[in-house]
């Protein structure tokens, strides 16, 4: 197929891109590279597939309208895949525009691009974070999602709110993916993993959050890439069973749907770091810290859809998980 994926220098877009070409289809690639954060390791990321024969790098902001329509209209992908995003749960305290110019305006851009194109489905990332103020675990699609706490989890529910709307108006299948905490080799320097390891390998103390009592259903980078492509081979359709009276929130009667792509098993952080100090053969110094604005205490996906629709379920161990982003991490950093 040709497939365009958005965010292809980022973690997870990259792992996607690699997996999509290995397997034989065509990947129209688009990123325009900023510096949230490390720009060295976005290209870094960018030259494991940037000189395969099926791939194509598109260097535009999905917020530029024209650009985006150009790109759709000269390519004609039949499949789509959203994960280009203003990313971060703190950042979104401070720098709030950046959400709305990426999730919001570059989210209409791509939605507009799937409706003008004849796109036979779109894939977009949600996250964990839209659960918000919810407590009932383990998280389910099908349970309401009304109290976000913070812009980035609000711009993710608006997403999923913006492709019913598509789906409903257009017929256009539409995917969402709540993605939780995702970690492995090549990913995000703003994340636990990434700054744990760093800081502990340069004798610096970490900062641990709610003195270490968080729970996060870490989901490794291979299980994601996993949901993601089961998902997008496997087009939504319309649910006949639903109902107005009693609405199911994970599925519609337009072809629209919603999946947790989680471990199915949370981990407390102080164990988290044991593990990163055990295969790093360092203890961190740990400065124990409140829960941050924005913040969850707690992430648990209920993947039974994934399992029932895809037959997939997450399953990789955050101890082998951790092994495997060290070893990449001392590889790729010369540690």
């Amino acid at each position: 197929m040709k497939i365009l994926i958005t965010g292809t220098a980022g973690f997870i877009g990259n792992a996607l891109a690699q997996k999509l070409l290995d397997r034989g289809d065509e990947v129209i690639g688009i990123d325009n590279i900023n510096d949230y954060y490390d720009v060295n390791l976005k290209l870094a990321r960018l030259d494991k597939i940037k000189d395969h024969n099926n791939f194509t790098e598109v260097k535009i902001d999905i917020e530029n309208r024209d650009a985006i329509a150009e790109t759709f209209k000269k390519h004609q992908p039949q499949r789509v895949v959203n994960l280009a995003a203003q990313a971060g749960v703190r950042y979104s305290l401070v720098n709030p525009h950046a959400y709305i110019d990426s999730n919001i305006v570059g989210f209409t851009n791509i939605l507009e691009g799937c409706r003008h194109n004849n796109v036979e489905h779109l894939v977009y990332a949600s996250s964990s974070s839209v659960y918000g103020a919810n407590t009932k675990m383990p998280f389910s699609v099908h349970d309401n999602v009304d109290h976000p706490v913070s812009l980035y989890a609000a711009s993710k529910k608006a997403n999923e709110l913006m492709a019913h709307t598509y789906s409903h108006l257009y017929q256009l299948p539409t995917t969402g993916l709540r993605f939780f905490t995702v970690y492995g080799p090549w990913g995000r320097p703003d994340m636990a993993l990434f700054m744990f390891t760093k800081n502990i390998l340069e004798g610096k103390p970490i900062d641990v959050f709610n003195y270490g009592k968080c729970k996060r259903d870490f989901t490794f980078i291979d299980d994601i890439i996993e949901g993601v492509t089961r998902t997008m081979d496997n087009v939504s359709k319309a649910n006949p069973d639903w109902s107005g009276d009693n609405p199911d929130c994970g599925t519609s009667y337009a072809p629209f749907k919603i999946y947790n792509i989680g471990n199915n098993q949370p981990v407390e952080l102080q164990h988290f770091i044991d593990v990163i100090e055990k295969n790093l053969g360092t203890k961190a110094q740990r400065n124990l810290m409140s829960l941050q604005p924005g913040d969850v205490p707690e992430t648990y996906a209920n993947v039974d859809d994934l399992i029932n629709d895809v037959g997939f379920k997450p399953a990789t161990s955050i101890e082998d998980g951790i092994a495997r982003f060290i070893e990449w991490y001392r590889d790729f950093y010369k540690v």
